[in-house]
């Protein structure tokens, strides 16, 4: 493990010249892996939601399209 000492800027470049260095496909993958690592991000929730409500929620990676139904 390395430890860099850098600003945020230089941090931020540095991602990004990673990224841009990755193939569209794994760019794509990357992007799918941020959005499932955004859904277990926690949030507080203000609203509160009837049960009468139908609510779909997001899946991750269709992973439940394997499913029997």
């Amino acid at each position: 493990m390395e430890i860099k000492f850098q600003t945020k800027e230089e941090s931020k470049q540095q991602q990004r010249e990673a990224f841009l260095k990755l193939e569209p496909r794994e760019r794509f993958y990357s992007f799918l892996d941020l959005c499932e690592n955004m859904i277990k991000f926690p949030v507080k929730t203000t609203t509160k939601i009837s049960p009468e409500n139908f609510i779909i929620g997001p899946s991750t990676h269709g992973k439940n399209l394997e499913t029997k139904h």
